[in-house]
């Protein structure tokens, strides 16, 4: 049974991660009541954080959600701090559940090892709307808030590995 989100996470949440320019979103319309209170919580945090740019990708289905992340960063003009991934996906009654938690998954795995910034994990799978409910404030923490965090930490760590990187370097 998973606890009420990761306590060490939201404990050692420093914000001061210096000037973050933007942090790009991107979502799903499946489960849309679900998946806007995740993007609500994430932009809290964003905000209180000072970034400077949320930009918003909404895209049919959490499988598009990695095709989305590649097309930016190849083809926006601006380059993203992070990007946070959001959806839920609830099981049906097929095996479809499986293959579209898989592919996300996979996809953004491939991202994190390919692309020279973070893309965040932030894709409720759960068996039941009441589980995600759960995880948006409830017994389970927000999900979408422990998500900006997460990238919040995550550029904080490239920023500091590039430092020490330019610092060798001198």
């Amino acid at each position: 049974m998973a606890s009420k989100g990761n306590e060490q996470l939201l404990e050692n949440n420093n914000s001061s991660v210096g000037e973050v320019n933007e942090v790009v979103i991107v979502k799903t319309e499946w489960n849309a009541a679900i998946v806007d209170e995740l993007e609500t919580g994430c932009r809290k945090v964003l905000e209180a954080a000072g970034v400077k740019n949320i930009s918003i990708l909404a895209v049919p289905g959490a499988v598009e959600i990695p095709f989305a992340i590649k097309a930016y960063e190849s083809f926006s003009a601006y380059k993203a701090d992070a990007f946070i991934a959001l959806a839920c996906v609830i099981r049906g009654d097929t095996p479809h559940f499986d293959y579209v938690c898989q592919s996300v998954t996979q996809g953004i795995t491939l991202l994190n090892t390919q692309l020279d910034v973070p893309v965040i994990f932030g894709v409720l799978t759960v068996n039941t709307e009441e589980q995600a409910r759960e995880r948006m404030g409830g017994k389970h923490g927000h999900k979408g808030e422990e998500a900006a965090i997460t990238a919040l930490k995550m550029i904080a760590l490239c920023k500091a590995l590039s430092e020490t990187n330019e610092a060798d370097q001198s």
